[in-house]
């Protein structure tokens, strides 16, 4: 019905030029965002998980070890995939590599001491 005027058009030009550089300063705060996040969050918890697996993989007979469940007990047996634990003089359980929580090196201090 109304016929927009010439220096109205030139303007919504000139403005959805400028939108591609608003655009992406309205996406540099998410980014720096998730950067910050990156290396304060999610690097230092992947280098635990990547030394935690090397350590489950290196277990070896008399390290103690740290179940998934809490129990902490002494490696008497070490397998490809399960571990044999003694939890006490003459109780031993077998308990899979995935479920070890934590390896103390043979010698470390003791849990009460």
């Amino acid at each position: 019905m109304f016929a927009t005027p010439a220096y109205a058009q030139a303007a919504g030009a000139a403005a959805q030029g400028g939108g591609t550089a608003g655009a992406i300063v309205s996406l540099l705060p998410l980014v720096l965002i998730f950067v910050v996040f990156y290396f304060l969050m999610i690097r230092p918890q992947q280098k635990r998980m990547k030394t935690l697996q090397d350590s489950i993989a290196a277990v070896k007979k008399g390290d103690t070890v740290v179940t998934g469940g809490g129990l902490i007990g002494k490696a008497t047996k070490v397998d490809e995939t399960e571990v044999e634990v003694e939890l006490a003089p003459g109780m031993r359980v077998r308990s899979l590599k995935g479920s070890i929580a934590e390896v103390r090196p043979l010698g470390g201090k003791p849990a009460n001491d």
